[in-house]
């Protein structure tokens, strides 16, 4: 009498299929790392120290790293140890999503911004893409940056010599002047000088 034989269903036959991997809304896969940048102008081996004065500009640079989705804009700026948040480059802070630079004139923001003018002291470099500052960390996307801290100053004006005048050398030496060591060795001094005369005026005679 005949058997039936069934044939193994895909399911029974003992290969696997693999799966794809989940993905966002954007394509991008879960597991991907979050993108970020790297400053690579001015070194962050040291804190830089950037001069405000006229036809001085400071250009910041980076490179990016694992961005898989390229954002619309990057918006730079600057945060000073004031509180206060400047723009950054000549379009208000706002440039390209795939630019790799900016340069900022420090002396024509100075003139343009007389209602927030740059301060000397430390800053923060923020970058930050289409999302806003402080946007969650998300596979694909840059992630703001902060790394970078760097310092403004503004020159002192030329003092002349003939006008300088030392704080505290008057005092010094009005304490040496009434030491009575001092007081001892310049009537001293007059002694000598006056015996040495007498004898001068002697040997002539």
């Amino acid at each position: 009498m005949a058997q039936n034989q069934q044939t193994p269903s895909p399911s029974n036959s003992g290969q696997q299929q693999n799966s794809p991997s989940p993905s966002s809304s954007s394509g991008i896969p879960v597991s991907a790392p979050a993108g970020g940048l790297t400053i690579t102008k001015p070194p962050q081996t040291a804190t830089s120290f950037f001069k405000i004065a006229p036809s001085n500009t400071v250009t910041f640079a980076w490179n990016f790293t694992d961005v898989l989705s390229t954002p619309t804009h990057l918006t730079v700026s600057a945060i000073g140890d004031n509180g206060n948040t400047y723009p950054v480059g000549p379009t208000d802070g706002v440039i390209p999503g795939t630019a790799t630079e900016v340069t900022w004139d420090l002396w024509s923001y100075q003139q343009a911004h007389s209602n927030l003018p740059l301060a000397p002291g430390s800053y923060v470099l923020h970058i930050w893409d289409d999302r806003g500052p402080g946007a969650a960390r998300e596979p694909g996307l840059l992630q703001e940056n902060s790394a970078l801290k760097f310092a403004l100053y503004t020159p002192q004006p030329y003092t002349p010599l003939e006008s300088w005048v030392c704080a505290t050398c008057s005092g010094a030496w009005s304490e040496y002047t009434t030491h009575p060591a001092f007081v001892s060795l310049m009537v001293t001094v007059v002694v000598m000088f006056l015996s040495g005369y007498s004898l001068i005026r002697q040997a002539l005679h």
